[in-house]
């Protein structure tokens, strides 16, 4: 019997969205990525925008979004994606714009486009992915690495005297008149996945009333740079980043 007559669609308790790809995806095993990029897949299919919706990618792991999400995208450079959505959704008012990106792009290299976005209050959201680490370019000190934290920048741990502190941008982003909607998420279990879907359809619906910026963090692991299993990251993360970062909403006007 084919495996095809004893799997049926009715009987899956789980379908993949259709504006997920086919593609495999590139991320590493246990990166959080691949559930966020789910996340937002269904919440474009469940409110029927799939067509009305404009992605800005931008440099760093999740530069190969549009590999996996069925939407039209737009390329910024590094850091400059809150830039290109401002553009995007002037010329495009009716469409839904979302920026997706990680720590080293949108709080380093890209601090000045994204806190002067928030500040405008420009119509977009903004999905941003904060695993403590650049990622892509061999696991370097971001501006999000905790205190102690071992990079290949800080070998010996991220010191406040000579790196500076943690910069804690969310809460920045929540204090600017422009931003509607500030939620800080995180997807390592069912439970707070269910959270961030929520938080990311709020943050469209905002939008679609165009009621300013919605931001939403995703506090997420990068177990290949951290050196850890999947299991033992999300571990870490409890234990160190949700205390420094901690979840739930900043704002919601």
């Amino acid at each position: 019997m084919d495996i095809k007559d004893i799997i049926k669609p009715e009987n899956k308790v789980y379908g993949k969205s259709p504006v997920l790809t086919d593609n495999i995806m590139h991320y590493c095993p246990g990166c959080s990525h691949g559930t966020v990029h789910k996340l937002i897949a269904e919440v474009i299919d469940e409110m029927g925008i799939q067509d009305k919706t404009i992605g800005i990618s931008p440099v760093g792991c999740s530069v190969f979004a549009y590999n996996y999400l069925d939407i039209d995208w737009q390329q910024a450079a590094h850091g400059r994606a809150p830039a290109l959505a401002t553009a995007t959704k002037r010329l495009c008012p009716d469409k839904y714009v979302f920026t997706y990106q990680g720590d080293g792009d949108l709080a380093s290299i890209g601090t000045a486009e994204i806190i002067h976005a928030c500040n405008r209050g420009e119509n977009i959201v903004v999905i941003f992915i904060n695993n403590a680490i650049y990622g892509m370019t061999g696991g370097q000190m971001a501006p999000t690495t905790l205190l102690g934290q071992v990079t290949a920048t800080t070998p010996y741990g991220r010191r406040a005297d000579l790196n500076g502190f943690p910069l804690k941008i969310t809460e920045l982003i929540a204090q600017l008149e422009g931003t509607c909607y500030v939620t800080r998420q995180s997807v390592q279990n069912a439970a707070s996945a269910r959270k961030t879907k929520k938080a990311i359809r709020k943050a469209f619906e905002n939008s679609a009333m165009n009621k300013g910026t919605s931001f939403v963090e995703v506090v997420c692991t990068c177990n290949s740079n951290w050196k850890l299993s999947p299991v033992k990251a999300n571990q870490w993360m409890v234990e160190n980043m949700f205390p420094f970062y901690p979840l739930g909403d900043m704002k919601d006007r």
